[in-house]
């Protein structure tokens, strides 16, 4: 895998469309900034050394704030509970500790009609781990999952334990927004 800035690019195709509803929310792939986000080739993004310290720390309602400080666009939309969570990983083994979901008003309401209000299209979500390992191992299985449907992708940020999944709508430019915002987390 290359380097950039001590962020590790990884690119994963999202779950279908047909499943955008079910899959996209808990089973997209992922797209890096430097390259169209329907291409398949693969880059994974990690940004800084894994510190499991960092992510039990933050939460991703922190961490969406925190990412909404520098990208005015960014809006909190959902924070999710064990019972509400769409992937049913919040606090059970090997899954993340937190979870919210934010949209990008840059994302045009035709791109999205029809999707949950919480869809990662309409902007994205982050997901916090115990570690850098498990949310690698997140954004492995979605860029699995997404192997068989290409028809979608999304950028993801892995920064010390906490994964950022950005929208496929967003051009890589925007995504790039998002990066950095994650090297700061």
């Amino acid at each position: 895998m290359r380097t950039l800035g001590g962020i590790m690019h990884v690119r994963e195709a999202a779950a279908g469309l047909a499943f955008a509803g079910v899959l996209l929310a808990g089973c997209s792939s992922t797209g890096s900034s430097n390259a169209s986000p329907s291409t398949s080739s693969k880059s994974t993004s990690s940004v800084g050394a894994a510190s499991a310290e960092k992510a039990d720390e933050l939460t991703a309602q922190q961490a969406v704030a925190a990412l909404g400080e520098s990208i005015p666009e960014l809006k909190l939309v959902q924070v999710y509970t064990a019972a509400n969570d769409p992937n049913h990983l919040l606090g059970r083994p090997g899954g993340y500790t937190s979870k919210a979901a934010f949209s990008d008003s840059r994302v045009s309401s035709a791109d999205v009609e029809g999707l949950d209000k919480d869809a990662i299209e309409r902007g994205g979500s982050v997901e916090v781990f115990k570690t850098q390992e498990e949310a690698q191992s997140r954004a492995n299985y979605i860029e699995t999952i997404a192997k068989s449907m290409p028809s979608a992708t999304e950028y993801h940020y892995i920064a010390d334990g906490i994964l950022v999944r950005v929208s496929r709508v967003l051009t890589p430019t925007q995504a790039k927004e998002y990066e950095a915002g994650a090297t700061r987390l």
